[in-house]
C-alpha cells in the first residue's frame, strides 16, 4: 500500500501545481464565464479525491465497500476525460498544461496498478471501515483532502457565480417583452 499512496502523494502534489499555476495564475477559470463547465467538473473530481486523500491513509474499505471505491475511481477518470474535452471546446491549453496533465494520468494509472491488488484483497473481506494508518504520509495526505476540498468548493461557488452572472446578461441583453413581440410601448 505504500507505494499506492507515494504516488496518490505525487498525483496530488502534481494536481496542486495543475490547479494554482495553470487553472489560477495563467488561464484564471474562476473569472471566465465560458469556465463554467470546467469549473463544475473540477469541483466534482475535487470532491472525489478529498475522499481518497482522506481515507486511503487511514482506512481500508472491506467487502462491498471496495467497490463503491472502484466506482469512485472509475468516476474519476470519466470525469476526467470529460474534462479534457471540455478544455478542448472552450480554451487553448498551454503546452506545459497539456504536459502536466499527460504525467498525472500515468501517475494515475500508476497509483491504479499498485491500489486494486490491495482492493481486490479488501473485497474479500467483511464489509466496513477498518483501520489501517499507514505512518505520517497520512496526515500528508489529510492536508491535501482539506486543500482539494476547499479547491472543490471554490471551484463549485465560482461556477454558481459565472453561471448566474451569464444568466443575467443575457436577461439584460435582450429586447422588453413588448418590444421582442413587436408590439408597441404601453
Amino acid at each position: 500500500m505504500s507505494t499506492a499512496l507515494q504516488l496518490l502523494l505525487i498525483q496530488g502534489i502534481l494536481g496542486g501545481f495543475d490547479t494554482i499555476w495553470f487553472h489560477e495564475l495563467k488561464a484564471r477559470l474562476p473569472r471566465r464565464r465560458s469556465a463554467v463547465s470546467e469549473l463544475r467538473l473540477h469541483a466534482v473530481r475535487d470532491f472525489v479525491y478529498t475522499m481518497l486523500f482522506g481515507t486511503l491513509g487511514w482506512i481500508s474499505w472491506g467487502g462491498a465497500l471496495a467497490w463503491v471505491l472502484a466506482l469512485a475511481l472509475l468516476a474519476e477518470v470519466g470525469i476526467t476525460l470529460w474534462d479534457f474535452l471540455e478544455e478542448d471546446r472552450t480554451r487553448r491549453l498551454p503546452p506545459g498544461e497539456r504536459v502536466t496533465h499527460a504525467i498525472m494520468g500515468l501517475a494515475y494509472g500508476a497509483f491504479l496498478a499498485f491500489l486494486v491488488p490491495e482492493m481486490m484483497e479488501w473485497s474479500a473481506q467483511p464489509s466496513g471501515l477498518r483501520a489501517q494508518p499507514t505512518g505520517p504520509i497520512t496526515f500528508v495526505l489529510g492536508a491535501m483532502a482539506i486543500g482539494v476540498f476547499v479547491s472543490g468548493v471554490r471551484d463549485l461557488i465560482a461556477s454558481v457565480r459565472l453561471s448566474s452572472e451569464r444568466r443575467d446578461s443575457k436577461v439584460s441583453a435582450s429586447p422588453p417583452m413588448h418590444l421582442a413581440a413587436g408590439m408597441p410601448p404601453p
